[in-house]
């Protein structure tokens, strides 16, 4: 197939080109034609440079009447000067000095450029440009492309013709042909001809359109293909009365909310299917998602069958071994807690229980995965806060059943771009209610240097019977960042600030007993003020905390600011959240403070979250190339991708064979899709 062979193939491409294209991942034919222009030159409308302070962008011909340097030495910077008939203006050559020997004096060229009015005259850092040859306006639309030191737009768009008269005959449709038709999307060949050499926006938005599909609909047969995988016919349960569940919501002091009872529903349904359960549960902090799973579980443990439940932390685990406990061992179900801190005879005790099928729900951290862990007959999984387990973590206790069903619970809700791709192989199920009666969070940014009013607000409120945090980015002093830490601010708030009340201090570092000291003290109001660092992000819930103090702020990720906050506001008061933040912010640390002050709705969070980092550092997989598509944007195209899913979908519901390994087109797509990292879902 002429685009698989060596970039080297084409004609005029030597050892030094291939070199240089090397450099932006171009090695095969299909490497270039998949490398899409970042942008074009509309020639049909041109601009003067007496408007390109009216316009964000404008595209205008020029001519080079002088350059200069500004700066000395190794960091001296080419200005060039243009003009055209109704200006004049100067671009600034940021790393591209090398264009001293192309932009002569008298050379005209085609400029696409972003201006700005600074030091007496309009300038451009900005831009892009186009020497004007007598092959320049054949094109209507000038393709831009990524380019790399040595290469120019010129030789890369001859290269670019080249390459789609070799594959113009020559390239297979991957698309099923129905679908194609049912879209009216052009041919494969005349689409990529077109992205590349646009005749004009319509065609050209056609094109893309068509690209960015195939792209998402591979992708999304790729998740249809690990649904399918996971589809084991299994021995299924007989539904019961669950009379153990009807004791146990009339001893809640509450009523649970349509949402949590919806999504009960949606669980059972799975735990009864004759299928493996993979589902993901989200919801916002303080939804109530580990009372849902708690039923969940009682509904399998009724069935004859144990539970396993996973916490990343000892701290949260533990209190969630004691809230589970409270709630299930007056039923009468056994309730166990392990730990790697659990050892000798105790944890001998444990196991051999746990083996003998005594214990029925064990609540544990990672402890659980160890090979000296055994269960009689484990049905069900859940796994709380399912971001700081791995793929290789869930395997191994999911190994310790037989397909036993499996339920992932995650505090930070999942924009629903990532809930159709990285997740795309797990149910969902949301939960957005709040329980009745809890008061919004009132949350106030405050400049370092004002940090005084903070702390007087915060000496009010303990003052009258409340408990507060204070959450610092390290732990003790850092020769490389001039941060508040833990440590210090512990000592200066103990001392200095709060002398009259009693303050703790717990981080990561400190021995799980004594974190546990810590937190059964601030439980009990005998610590007034808790100094922290993001340790107690997940799984704290104190009641009468209603104050929480994030100094630093603009070093926390959007994520962490809204679990940290909602460590408050879990009781009756009015809490509070007081984000200090330094005096030099970077632009995506003002926006995550603006975004942060203007919601406490994780549903929202998570989106601008996702606009903000991209979906590859959100996952904590920036560097792998996963969900780096080539052409598909995932907040751009969420219309496209919904509508391919469907299509996929749909496409192996009816022929389940079509990925198998006859098919040779879908085998290749399949075998240079993205990889699935290590950090994403995939439930055994």
């Amino acid at each position: 197939r002429e685009y698989t062979q060596d970039i080297r193939s084409l004609k005029g491409v030597g050892p030094k080109l291939s070199s240089l294209l090397g450099k932006i991942n171009i090695n095969t034919v299909a490497d270039l034609l998949l490398h899409f222009p970042r942008d074009y030159i509309d020639r049909t409308h041109l601009d003067h440079l007496e408007c390109a302070l009216g316009k964000e962008r404008v595209n205008c011909i020029v001519k080079v009447i002088a350059h200069d340097y500004i700066g000395w030495g190794r960091k001296k910077i080419l200005k060039v000067y243009i003009e055209d008939m109704t200006g004049r203006g100067a671009l600034l050559c940021f790393g591209r000095n090398y264009l001293e020997s192309v932009l002569f004096p008298g050379r005209e060229i085609l400029v696409s450029a972003a201006f700005k009015f600074k030091y007496n005259e309009i300038q451009s850092s900005n831009f892009d440009l186009e020497l004007i040859d007598n092959t320049t306006f054949i094109l209507p639309l000038i393709p831009i492309y990524p380019l790399t030191e040595g290469l120019s737009q010129g030789y890369l768009r001859k290269l670019m013709k080249n390459a789609l008269e070799l594959i113009r005959n020559n390239l297979t449709d991957e698309l099923p042909l129905p679908l194609i038709k049912k879209y009216d999307f052009p041919l494969k060949a005349e689409a990529l001809s077109t992205i590349h050499f646009p005749p004009d926006m319509t065609k050209l938005a056609s094109a893309k359109k068509s690209l960015v599909y195939e792209e998402l609909f591979y992708f999304e047969l790729i998740i249809g293909r690990r649904i399918q995988k996971k589809k084991i016919q299994r021995k299924q349960r007989h539904p019961i009365r669950m009379s153990l569940e009807s004791k146990l919501l009339k001893r809640l002091p509450f009523i649970l909310t349509a949402d949590q009872k919806k999504t009960i529903l949606e669980i059972k349904k799975d735990l009864f299917s004759p299928y493996p359960m993979s589902r993901l549960l989200q919801g916002d902090v303080g939804c109530g998602k580990t009372l849902v799973a708690v039923i969940c579980a009682i509904a399998v443990i009724e069935s004859g069958e144990q539970v396993a439940f996973c916490a990343p932390t000892e701290l949260l685990a533990r209190q969630h071994a004691e809230h589970i406990a409270f709630l299930l061992e007056p039923l009468g179900i056994c309730v166990a807690f392990l730990s790697g801190n659990v050892k000798g005879e105790g944890r001998k005790q444990i196991t051999s229980a746990l083996e003998n099928g005594k214990i029925d729900l064990l609540i544990g951290t990672h402890a659980l995965f160890s090979k000296d862990i055994f269960f009689k007959n484990l049905g069900f999984v859940i796994v709380d806060e399912q971001h700081r387990f791995g793929v290789l973590q869930r395997l191994a206790i999911m190994k310790k059943g037989t397909h036993p069903d499996l339920l992932l619970m995650t505090a930070t809700p999942i924009p629903r771009t990532l809930a159709l791709t990285a997740f795309g192989d797990l149910e969902v199920s949301t939960i957005k209610m709040l329980p009745k009666g809890r008061k919004k969070i009132i949350t106030h940014l405050t400049k370092t240097g004002n940090e005084h009013k903070v702390y007087q607000r915060i000496r009010e409120q303990v003052g009258s019977g409340r408990q507060a945090y204070f959450v610092y980015p390290l732990i003790e002093e850092s020769e490389k960042l001039s941060l508040k830490n833990a440590g210090d601010m512990y000592n200066k708030l103990a001392q200095d600030i709060y002398p009259e009340f009693n303050i703790g201090l717990i981080h990561s570092r400190l021995p799980e007993e004594e974190k546990r000291v810590v937190m059964d003290r601030f439980i009990k109001n005998e610590i007034n003020i808790l100094v922290a660092t993001s340790v107690v992000e997940v799984g704290v819930d104190i009641p009468n905390a209603n104050c929480m103090v994030i100094e630093h702020a603009e070093r926390f990720g959007l994520s962490a600011l809204h679990q940290l906050r909602g460590r408050v506001g879990r009781g009756h008061h009015q809490s509070y959240a007081f984000l200090i933040y330094s005096q030099i912010l970077t632009e995506d640390g003002i926006k995550r403070l603006k975004v942060i002050m203007e919601t406490t709705d994780g549903f929202r969070i998570s989106e601008e979250d996702l606009t903000i980092r991209g979906p590859g550092e959100l996952l904590g997989v920036k560097q792998s190339g996963f969900l780096k598509f080539t052409i598909a944007n995932l907040q751009r195209d969420m219309s496209i991708l919904e509508i391919a899913r469907k299509d996929a979908l749909d496409l192996i519901e009816k022929d389940p064979g079509l990925l198998g390994t006859d098919n040779g087109v879908i085998r290749e797509v399949l075998s240079k899709a993205p990889p699935f990292p290590e950090q994403m879902l995939d439930g055994g």
